[in-house]
């Protein structure tokens, strides 16, 4: 897992830096690092918040259903939310979160990167 945020940025740099040289852009490669910084950290931002938001509404949806709602405790409602609780604590409270440690590390990847494409 932590190949999948080190190695793309390398990737991209190195690639475009080459693709740079033969088409007389040497900064092509510095130029496709940050498109591609700009778009990891959005992303990022984006898949956190939906993890955050969709984890908070399943575990939300369990407790609403054991006030009585949709047929209350012992229904097929509230075993259907027992698995969506399962499932949304873990995503609300690290899937969300862990995609923070992600985005850092891909910036600090591409920074200690830079040097290398801009020379």
């Amino acid at each position: 897992p932590g190949t999948m945020a080190v190695a793309p940025p390398a990737a991209v740099g190195v690639l475009f830096r080459i693709v740079g040289y033969f088409t007389d852009r040497p900064m092509l490669g510095a130029e496709a690092l940050a498109s591609f910084l700009m778009f990891c950290t959005i992303t990022g931002i984006v898949m956190a918040l939906f993890f955050d938001n969709v984890g908070g509404a399943w575990d939300n949806a369990k407790k609403y259903i054991e006030a009585g709602n949709f047929g209350g405790k012992g229904s097929e409602a509230h075993k259907a939310a027992i698995t969506g609780d399962c499932v949304g604590d873990p995503t609300k409270d690290t899937a969300g979160p862990s995609l923070h440690v992600v985005v850092k590390l891909t910036s600090t990847v591409a920074i200690l990167l830079a040097p290398a494409l801009v020379g």
